[in-house]
């Protein structure tokens, strides 16, 4: 029955042309139709998940179908960046900012200006890069480590964890007010085990 299930669906992925990502659970349709409604939102988007269901996949897919899709993607791992560095980073810093700024850098939130950015592992953020986060949330303006200057930024941030972040807000780790502002329209993507469906043609697709 297997072999006759993989033939079946080779056929058709023969005959179909080749996309980004293999939906066939119905909980995955329902889920990429609700990603493709939030696109066309001004609203940021949470995507929750188990590590390894796809989560920054399915940001592209947000960004790909919306009016910015043409402008820049900007995928940041907030796990990997370095804790002593993780505001020159986001931000950026201007020169002289503190020893080894030899000059000035832009930051990753303002190279994503006009476009999306996909804070990834967002539940792993310090609470004191949470709180400037906040504020460019809320005023969509950022300031270089060492500047001065506000700098006005036009951004849809997409957001993605693993964590359960109402626990975290219970907890202390993670800002109510921030989960506030990113939460704006949720996807939560199922772990494989419960879609068994696409194993077949996730083997032929990767095939």
């Amino acid at each position: 029955r297997l072999k006759r299930s993989a033939t079946a669906v080779a056929n058709r992925c023969l005959e179909a042309p080749r996309s980004e990502v293999v939906v066939e659970e119905r909980a995955m349709v329902d889920l990429y139709r609700e990603a493709e409604k939030a696109a066309t939102l001004p609203l940021s988007v949470l995507i929750l998940g188990e590590t390894g269901v796809g989560k920054e996949v399915l940001a592209r897919h947000v960004h790909d179908r919306s009016p910015r899709a043409s402008r820049p993607f900007v995928a940041i791992n907030c796990a990997a960046l370095s804790a002593s560095l993780i505001e020159s980073e986001l931000f950026g810093h201007e020169r002289g900012a503190y020893t080894g700024a030899f000059a000035s850098q832009v930051g990753l939130l303002e190279a994503a200006s006009g476009g999306t950015v996909f804070l990834d592992e967002v539940g792993e953020l310090p609470l004191a890069v949470q709180v400037k986060l906040l504020r460019v949330l809320e005023d969509r303006r950022i300031q270089r480590v060492g500047g001065r200057a506000s700098l006005a930024l036009d951004l849809r941030f997409v957001a993605a964890t693993n964590r359960d972040l109402d626990a975290a807000v219970a907890d202390g780790s993670f800002r109510a007010d921030l989960l506030y502002r990113l939460n704006g329209f949720v996807l939560n993507i199922p772990p494989l085990r419960e879609r068994l469906s696409e194993l077949v043609p996730m083997a032929i697709e990767f095939m």
